[in-house]
């Protein structure tokens, strides 16, 4: 029988962590799982609230990954201290339906797939401002990515251990864009990629301006990172690649937001170029990239 190691990284955020928590002790399922949260050095108390939550909703396992500050350093930690033929990436603040993980191992075994992304829902709150708004239009398209950039956000991931063994664990010296790194090595390496468009998970929407300036700096330096560490794949330093934005106009919506949409799409386009030039010029202090990608058995 597959057994299945779900996998949540956490940063200063156990209201969403609870969100998870509970969704996941309502699965209904005859699968063999179990759950890792594994905490990123958090500062606001998450760690020792999550020690006693997750052991009381799920018999689950805390981790404290403080040495990295990465999410996916925090992910890696989650794969080496968990035992499943299958790996479940699963973010803070997603919930999934009860049949969630039936489903998902169902589409996994039916695709023959190693590596495998869910359809991600956005859920708008009541009263959503322009930030929520801009958010549900622009969406999580994982089937888009899939086809065009060859991977999936880590926050909706199937991959089977083997996967792992071959090609490495993700760079965890990337502050955003290790999904797309990941994704791109299996892709490289031959294994299968698949989408999953029937097997679906929830997140809520970024709902402030703050909220979405500080993802796309993070954005930006990403793509910087991504350029020094692995410039035989995605170009030299200095120079930030085309944006690959796949959001697209929605002909029902009005043309007040349409119109609020595109100009807050420009100003988040210059935010993405503050974070690359902020982490190119940081760069530019290093005398050379550190680190390397860990195996799974560091």
């Amino acid at each position: 029988m597959t057994t299945v190691s779900i996998i949540t990284p956490v940063y200063n955020d156990f209201p969403g962590l609870r969100e998870t928590v509970d969704s996941l002790a309502e699965l209904s399922t005859s699968v063999d799982w179990e759950h890792t949260v594994v905490d990123n050095g958090s500062t606001d108390g998450t760690y020792e609230l999550a020690e006693r939550y997750v052991a009381d909703r799920l018999e689950g396992t805390v981790l404290c990954e403080d040495g990295i500050q990465s999410s996916y350093a925090a992910r890696n930690a989650g794969v080496r201290h968990s035992d499943g033929d299958v790996l479940a990436f699963v973010d803070a603040d997603m919930t999934v339906p009860e049949g969630w993980l039936e489903d998902a191992l169902a589409a996994f075994r039916a695709a023959e797939a190693d590596y495998m992304g869910c359809s991600v829902e956005l859920e708008l709150p009541d009263a959503p401002s322009l930030a929520a708004r801009y958010d549900h239009h622009s969406g999580f398209p994982v089937g888009h990515y899939l086809e065009r950039q060859r991977f999936a956000p880590t926050c909706c991931l199937l991959v089977r251990r083997e996967v792992f063994a071959d090609v490495g664990l993700f760079d965890h010296r990337l502050t955003s864009g290790g999904d797309k790194e990941f994704g791109n090595r299996v892709d490289r390496a031959g294994y299968d990629l698949h989408f999953a468009p029937d097997v679906t998970m929830t997140h809520p929407v970024r709902d402030s301006i703050r909220a979405l300036v500080r993802k796309d700096l993070r954005v930006g330096r990403g793509l910087c990172q991504l350029q020094r560490y692995h410039p035989n794949r995605y170009g030299t330093p200095g120079v930030p690649p085309r944006p690959s934005g796949v959001k697209q106009p929605d002909p029902d919506i009005e043309t007040r937001d349409r119109l609020l949409f595109g100009a807050l799409e420009t100003a988040l386009t210059g935010v993405r170029g503050v974070g690359y030039y902020h982490e190119y010029l940081a760069g530019k202090r290093e005398r050379k990239p550190t680190g390397s990608i860990p195996s799974l058995a560091e």
